[in-house]
């Protein structure tokens, strides 16, 4: 039995390791080509693979996209959480997770070109609608945190989820100029800017609950 156990968790590890050579050979094609450009006869040259080989682990390129995905929002998620843990007040707590949003992607621009399909326009083309659906309930997920203490401050259900969705489109808008250089051109700091923002939106609420 112990021999068969050891066999099974060898050829598990064979198995990961490949999928792990496939899955980083995946983010550089998908880096270079985008999603539309990508193929998975690009992505097997890329791993060192013949093309039949890795649809053994993976049946398209839009699952291997997923795949990218799901990780980095997951990654995402783990971060915001991290940067709430030492915040004590609602105003620390407000800022210091909406801010390990915005740190995230700002730390992480090949993560920030996959959230936001910055290689086609920011279109996510080729993603199917359950998978799409999926994925942006783990981006959703990531404001929880935010939206948590906006309750806690006084904001309706409703005002809440305008003031995320403000809050998200403040953060995606500040994140592209940046990650296009253009913050340069208006010589101002992004991170200070969504922070700003982040301050201004609890005292819109919470200025007796700090």
């Amino acid at each position: 039995m112990s021999t068969e156990i050891a066999r099974t968790e060898r050829q598990q590890a064979v198995s990961d390791h490949r999928r792990t050579i496939i899955f980083d050979a995946a983010k550089e094609v998908f880096q270079e080509h985008g999603l539309e450009g990508a193929s998975m006869r690009k992505i097997a040259s890329r791993a060192g693979y013949t093309p039949g080989a890795i649809y053994f682990y993976y049946r398209s390129k839009e699952e291997i996209y997923g795949a990218l995905l799901a990780e980095s929002l997951e990654r995402l998620n783990q971060a915001v959480a991290a940067a709430g843990l030492q915040a004590t007040s609602l105003r620390e707590k407000l800022i210091a997770s909406a801010l390990g949003f915005f740190s995230f992607y700002a730390d992480n621009p090949r993560d920030l070109d996959l959230g936001f399909y910055l290689f086609n326009g920011m279109k996510p083309h080729g993603l199917t609608p359950e998978l799409n659906r999926r994925l942006n309930r783990r981006l959703h997920d990531a404001w929880a945190p935010t939206e948590v203490v906006l309750l806690e401050i006084g904001a309706s259900p409703q005002q809440a989820g305008r003031e995320i969705t403000a809050l998200f489109g403040h953060c995606a808008g500040l994140l592209l100029l940046q990650h296009t250089g253009r913050m340069k051109v208006f010589k101002q700091n992004a991170v200070d800017l969504f922070k700003d923002y982040a301050e201004q939106l609890f005292h819109r609420y919470g200025e007796h609950k700090c």
